[in-house]
C-alpha cells in the first residue's frame, strides 16, 4: 500500500447486506494495518482502479492467514474477489515457511463459504469467536 492510494482504499465499501460480515468501510482495516503488527493491508485493483482490501498475516504458528477482504460493491459480481484469492494465496503458499493459509468467516456469510470451498478452502473445526476458520495447505514445494 503506497501513500497514493490508501484513500481510495479507505473509501471501500461492502453492499448494505455485507456489513454485518465486514467493516462498513476498508479504513477500519487500514487502522487495524497500521496499528498492529499482526496485519498487512494491500489495494485490490482491476486496471488503474482500487476496487478492494485484503489484509495478510503470520500467526505465531507460522500460518498464514487473509483477513479484511472486501470487494466494493458496485465491482462485486465480476470474479474479483476471486482473483485475488487466487492471486494471493499462490504468494501466500511462496513465502518461507507457509505451511497453512487460513481465513475466518462468519457462519451465516453463505456467499464467502461458497467462494472460500470452491478454492480449495476446508474447516478446521476451530472458531474464531462466531466465526469458522477455514484452511488450505499449499502445495508441497
Amino acid at each position: 500500500m503506497d501513500g497514493a492510494n490508501w484513500r481510495a482504499v479507505a473509501d471501500i465499501a461492502p453492499l448494505d447486506g455485507q456489513r454485518r460480515h465486514v467493516a462498513a468501510l476498508a479504513a477500519r482495516y487500514l487502522v487495524l494495518s497500521m496499528r498492529e503488527d499482526t496485519w498487512n493491508s494491500l489495494a485490490v485493483h482491476a486496471g488503474d482502479a482500487v476496487v478492494g482490501h485484503v489484509m495478510w498475516g503470520v500467526d505465531e504458528d507460522g500460518s498464514h492467514w487473509i483477513g479484511g477482504m472486501v470487494i466494493d460493491g458496485p465491482e462485486q459480481g465480476k470474479g474479483l474477489g476471486r482473483a485475488l484469492l487466487r492471486t494471493l494465496t499462490a504468494w501466500l503458499a511462496a513465502q518461507e515457511g507457509c505451511w497453512a493459509i487460513r481465513l475466518a468467516y462468519h457462519p451465516d456469510n453463505v456467499v464467502a463459504a461458497r467462494l472460500y470451498e470452491s478454492l480449495g478452502f476446508v474447516p478446521t473445526g476451530a472458531a474464531d469467536g462466531e466465526e469458522i476458520i477455514a484452511e488450505l495447505a499449499p502445495a508441497p514445494r
